[in-house]
């Protein structure tokens, strides 16, 4: 189907507008806005995490400018599980509007609740479970039971004069799962039923041939993990991924090893995931992380953050040595996660940082201690099969995952011009049982750092990466407006490369040089003098370094 970059139309009278806003073309930021009679349904508010080439991002928000002025509209905002690529950017929403409903499962409000205590905001939560029917609004909600890397994950239904919509949110169809939570399908076949007009459909593993390895399937690599291991055992994993935490608890149980939880949100996720049950944890086997220096080795497990190689986080900086906890000879580390697209680089450099310390590595790539939270291909086609869809959106994926899932939703029959393929901004209408791209809204993405919301642009990211590739030079020039003439040989000031006395020698004379050529208004404005020294320096480095770094001149008049 055609895409179109124009502004979508007036929203006609009984279509359901569909705005996407993230998760389309990339993993994370997820976030869709529902419009239909003049309300606005909010589903997930999830970040991004930064790459390489973003230096200084805490994390990248969804861009919700398009409706901020119409935020009054807003009857809720359901979380459909409590991953923070889908609640992590809440709290910057509820900034602007404190008492917009959020609605979602026990865990998932509850994790949310513990991030807004920094934020110190008090939410309005509406708790539900599978089975649960809600209206807000315009918009009639029903939430199905799913099984994803998280207890507690839902799909939401949602039902209005212009059609029924099926969003997945993330799941997979694990058979044998371990909370016992099986995703579902009998719900699903039921709308199926009654008529799905159009399907929202996690697009994650869609390029990936058959069924997803069920989470029991991991228990004996972690086993041995556990079996082998003569010293430590230093276990990274989301903080959120109470499954895989859980296999790791019983694990150390079953070898006589006591556990400590390090990073603020583990601690944090952790204590609210036992609090309520999730996490079930033997007496006394779970201690503080001061304990762990008194005790042998053999007796140790500490699960921490950092599986994505995210600088501030514990395992990277383990890996460099620069934590409270020293990473040593015979230490075995486990990295239960996945490797998100883009982190790869940084995930590798904390491996063979780790590596370098003598501790050995296991990961995905040498053993089976991961298992995708997501449905592959067979489990889409299933799902297609029984819900027998009139339109279809993929979602939450990049551009090769969302067009794999394209395609297997026109094989199970669905017609090409009923599966619109859009990425983030795009406007999808459903109208008289037919879903189309009509129009695209203006996005950006919008950087956090520090205590700065939306301060970063892309060209001050710019400057960033070229201060850490191309280094910077400060050049200090006390310059006679009259003569145009250097009054004493400039300063140099810098930083990235390597220079001595004589480096900056030719630069003295090409600064000399374009002051005298200087004319007109440039010759005795100091503003355009500083931008033609600026310019020279510039051109200079290039010539003799091949460098194009950020050079600050300052002209103070003799």
């Amino acid at each position: 189907m055609a895409r179109t970059s124009a502004p979508p139309p007036p929203l006609s009278p009984d279509t359901l507008r569909v705005v996407a806003l993230g998760g389309l073309g990339e993993i994370g930021r997820n976030m869709t806005v529902f419009e239909y009679d003049g309300k606005l349904l909010v589903v997930d508010c999830g970040v991004l995490f930064p790459e390489e080439h973003q230096p200084g991002v805490d994390v990248i928000l969804p861009d919700w400018s398009h409706f901020r002025a119409r935020l009054s509209d807003v009857v809720a905002v359901v979380l459909t599980h409590g991953h923070e690529d889908h609640i992590g950017a809440v709290p910057y929403l509820l900034r602007e509007r404190p008492d917009i409903p959020v609605i979602g499962s026990r865990l998932t409000l509850s994790l949310l609740k513990a991030k807004l205590v920094e934020h110190r905001i008090t939410p309005v939560t509406v708790e539900v479970t599978e089975g649960k029917l809600l209206a807000r609004g315009p918009f009639d909600l029903e939430f199905l039971a799913v099984n994803h890397s998280i207890p507690d994950s839902l799909a939401v239904a949602i039902r209005t004069s212009a059609g029924l919509v099926l969003h997945t949110g993330d799941f997979k169809m694990d058979q044998f799962p371990l909370d016992g939570r099986m995703t579902d399908l009998r719900g699903f076949a039921r709308l199926g039923e009654e008529g799905v007009d159009l399907f929202l459909v996690d697009s994650t593993n869609a390029d990936v041939p058959g069924f997803t390895t069920s989470e029991r399937e991991l228990a004996p690599a972690i086993e041995e993990v556990f079996r082998t291991t003569r010293r430590r055992v230093i276990v990274s994993s989301f903080a959120s991924h109470v499954h895989r935490i859980q296999q790791v608890l019983d694990a150390a149980h079953a070898h006589g090893r006591k556990v400590a939880f390090v990073g603020r949100s583990m601690v944090r996720n952790m204590g609210v995931a036992t609090e309520l049950g999730y996490l079930k944890v033997p007496d006394g086997l779970v201690v503080d992380v001061k304990r762990m220096d008194r005790m042998s080795p053999e007796k140790v497990t500490l699960v921490c953050t950092g599986s994505q190689g995210e600088p501030m986080a514990a395992l990277s900086r383990m890996a460099g040595g620069d934590h409270s906890i020293q990473v040593e000879e015979g230490d075995t580390i486990l990295l239960a996660s996945s490797l998100i697209p883009g982190n790869e680089n940084a995930i590798y450099r904390v491996i063979n940082g780790l590596t370098d310390r003598g501790a050995n590595v296991v990961h995905k790539g040498n053993a089976k201690v991961h298992v995708s939270g997501h449905a592959s291909a067979g489990e889409l086609v299933y799902c297609y099969n029984i819900v027998q869809p009139a339109n279809v959106l993929p979602v939450h994926g990049e551009a090769r995952h969302l067009r794999a899932n394209a395609e297997l939703a026109v094989k199970t029959g669905v017609h090409r011009d009923r599966v619109p393929i859009a990425s983030n901004g795009h406007v999808i209408d459903l109208h008289e049982g037919r879903a189309r791209i009509t129009g695209k809204v203006e996005i950006h993405n919008v950087y956090v750092d520090g205590q700065t919301v939306g301060g970063v642009t892309e060209e001050s990211l710019a400057q960033r990466r070229t201060l850490g590739e191309e280094g910077v030079i400060t050049v200090v020039a006390l310059v006679d407006l009259d003569t145009r003439q250097l009054a004493e040989p400039p300063d140099f000031i810098a930083h990235g490369f390597e220079h001595d006395a004589s480096t900056f020698r030719s630069a003295t004379t090409a600064i000399e040089k374009a002051l005298a050529n200087a004319a007109g208004r440039d010759a005795t404005d100091i503003q355009r003098l500083e931008q033609v020294i600026a310019r020279e320096v510039q051109n200079w480095a290039y010539r003799t370094h091949r460098r194009r770094p950020v050079v600050i001149p300052v002209v103070v008049e003799a």
